[in-house]
């Protein structure tokens, strides 16, 4: 089965907008692959939300352009606010936080969408969302102040399961730099925190690599605690063994751009050393030891030497969550770098057909 793509790589921040990159992109996807229906991860910056929330004939409307196009929604991605694609977005991506009502506002207007999307064929609905906030400023009163949060929302999505008969789940997703930098800080601060039923794990590949925890502890982490991954993000990160090395140095400097923060990750015998962004890595670490850097790179076309991919991770923690779940969760390929790329073509749907089938052949049967 093919995964879903995120569409959060494509910048329309309003409905015409969102609908006419349907047929820019999703539709042409759909069509490379030969496929019937075509699955999405669904990016909708708040104003469209909210409009959305608040308009119950817009929202069938969106359903209906959906499956005129052979499109089909059963997760979102409200992790990225609004903005996604300014000039320099940052740690601005990381606002607002899980302690600003308007997060919580924001999810739940997502979760009024998502119900209506839902297509027929679908157990549940899966909302991705961010891992509370950068790591600082941040104390035991954000804390607090996040799990009321997360606990209005998981009241609304259990009224919203009893009302429509399907759930919807949301998906926190650690990320290097965050208050939940690896999945291993997002089990041990949700798991006595939140309703399970409702709150689980978002499984960023990519994420998982640059921390250099590995994957099947990663998973088998999540199940123990009774946290389930209700989504993965099937992603890649950059990774160059040796960062020291003149070629190497300059391969990795080759993706330094400004818009996204590309956290690095140096994996020496005395423990991981960290650097919020490239540039600062190339300056700051000892290079002495491999690096990955959260860049989403795409699945099917790994980087040229010296560098890397870690989709060796990817396929690990698939299958990893595979075998300790009774039914895959919803896999959306998420590479929103495409723009961002050196030497970045100009053909995207091309390039997110080849990626998707590349995922459709090596993740083995995920949904």
């Amino acid at each position: 089965m093919i995964p879903a793509y995120c569409t959060n790589v494509h910048p329309a921040e309003d409905l015409a907008g969102v609908v006419a990159q349907l047929d820019r992109y999703a539709v042409p996807v759909r069509e490379a692959l030969g496929a019937d229906t075509l699955a999405l991860g669904l990016w909708l910056a708040e104003p469209v939300a909210r409009g959305l929330a608040a308009d119950g004939a817009a929202r069938r409307r969106l359903a209906a352009d959906l499956r005129a196009r052979g499109l089909e929604v059963s997760t979102l991605n409200a992790f990225p606010y609004g903005g996604f694609h300014h000039e320099v977005v940052k740690h601005s991506v990381y606002e607002p936080t899980w302690t600003d009502p308007r997060r919580t506002a924001y999810t739940l207007a997502c979760a009024t969408v998502l119900a209506d999307l839902l297509p027929d064929s679908a157990a549940y609905g899966s909302i991705s969302t961010l891992p509370l906030a950068w790591r600082e400023p941040w104390d035991g009163d954000d804390d607090a102040r996040a799990q009321e949060a997360l606990d209005t929302v998981a009241r609304a999505l259990r009224e919203d399961a009893a009302r429509h008969g399907r759930p919807i789940r949301l998906a926190v997703e650690p990320e290097p730099g965050c208050v939940l930098d690896t999945v291993a800080d997002a089990v041990a601060w949700l798991a006595d925190r939140v309703d399970h039923d409702h709150v689980g794990i978002c499984l960023d590949t990519c994420h998982l690599a640059v921390s250099f925890a590995d994957p099947v502890d990663a998973v088998e982490g999540i199940r123990a605690t009774g946290l389930s991954v209700v989504k993965v993000q099937a992603s890649a990160a950059l990774e160059v063994a040796e960062p020291g090395a003149e070629e190497g140095r300059r391969a990795v400097a080759g993706f330094v751009e400004p818009r996204y923060l590309h956290q690095v990750r140096e994996n020496t015998p005395a423990g991981v050393l960290a650097a919020d962004d490239l540039p600062e890595a190339l300056t700051d670490l000892p290079a002495e030891h491999p690096w990955r850097v959260h860049f989403h790179v795409p699945l099917h076309d790994r980087p040229a030497a010296p560098l890397t991919s870690t989709t060796d991770v990817l396929l690990t923690a698939v299958e990893a969550v595979r075998s300790t779940s009774d039914a895959m969760p919803h896999v959306e390929v998420e590479t929103y770098t495409w723009t961002v790329l050196p030497g970045a073509g100009d053909d995207l749907a091309a390039g997110i057909a080849a990626e998707l089938r590349w995922a459709s052949e090596n993740l083995g049967g995920a949904s």
